[in-house]
């Protein structure tokens, strides 16, 4: 469930643009009013703002939002004006800008599994079109071994979405799994075929029938080693596509309470998630560690980011 409040009735996408026009003249920026309009709308009513602020005004909306604005108020911002799948494509295109390291693993990953197919497929389409180049090539490019193995299969496939379920399928795949698991073998291209591929209603019989005949769960058959980044990413995979609520619970639990906020994790999974699922992240959230998220969020940030996170929450101060 969203957390994105859009109010019954709101001005035309031509009165909003002309509204933000103003929030960047005079001696100052208005960024209350850039909360109070942006934050209030879709993603179909963010485009067509930019739109008409393009028409009458000769330039996209964020080239003036970067001129402005600066700092966590300005990303949060620039994300959430970005639609879905160019949003995506900027968060992947920054994964890949350099050697892929873990936190940039885990990134890619999490756009490959917590997005529709459709919407995994339009993200690529928005990543060649702006950087005239495939996000497989550049993943494959900057990543090698076991990652690359993984990661280039993840972000090129197109899983089906139906609900259909071959349960002798299931029972043979999960055997598969436990047998390269058991020898080791992580990076087997057995292993990842199955996880790359089959439908999440699919994987979730074999991940079921894993469980019941194995007696553990493939994630902690994982976890024989708790340090190895290559099965942390295999893990977080598995979580993604099983309970994206809790994956994402994790990721702000860590971006918030560790020493020193992580502002782009927490701006990623708000922006990314306001429109999709927030709620049920945040009813985790509240649920794994006894404090409401927009609470813990409104005492770890500040000025017109934080007002900028918590009305993407839900929540008005």
């Amino acid at each position: 469930m969203a957390t994105l409040k859009v109010p019954a009735q709101i001005p035309s996408p031509e009165d909003d643009s002309e509204q933000l026009r103003k929030a960047f003249q005079g001696w100052g920026t208005d960024e209350g009013l850039i909360v109070k309009i942006l934050s209030h709308r879709n993603s179909a009513q963010r485009e067509l703002i930019r739109a008409a602020y393009a028409s009458a005004h000769g330039e996209d909306l964020l080239t003036s939002l970067d001129k402005e604005l600066s700092s966590d108020f300005e990303r949060i911002v620039m994300l959430w004006t970005l639609g879905p799948a160019e949003r995506d494509a900027l968060l992947a295109h920054e994964a890949t800008k350099k050697k892929v390291t873990s936190p940039n693993n885990f990134i890619l990953m999490e756009i490959a599994c917590t997005r529709s197919p459709l919407e995994l497929f339009k993200t690529k389409q928005a990543y060649q079109a702006r950087y005239k180049r495939s996000i497989e090539e550049d993943v494959a490019y900057h990543t090698s071994g076991d990652f690359r193995r993984l990661l280039v299969p993840l972000v090129s496939t197109f899983r089906y979405v139906g609900d259909d379920v071959n349960t002798a399928l299931a029972k043979t795949e999960a055997k598969i799994l436990h047998e390269k698991i058991a020898d080791k073998a992580y990076g087997d291209e057995e292993l990842i075929r199955i996880l790359t591929t089959r439908s999440k209603t699919q994987l979730n019989a074999t991940l079921n029938h894993y469980n019941n005949e194995y007696g553990n769960s493939i994630t902690k058959d994982l976890k024989t080693d708790p340090d190895n980044e290559y099965l942390k990413l295999l893990r977080s995979m598995i979580k993604c596509f099983i309970f994206p609520e809790k994956y994402f619970e994790k990721v702000l639990r860590l971006a918030i309470n560790k020493m020193g906020t992580d502002e782009w994790a927490l701006t990623r999974v708000v922006t990314t998630r306001a429109e999709v699922d927030l709620q049920r992240i945040a009813d985790e959230y509240q649920r794994r560690n006894s404090v409401p998220l927009d609470i813990a969020v409104s005492k770890d940030t500040s000025g017109d980011y934080k007002d900028m996170l918590l009305a993407l929450l839900g929540r008005e101060e």
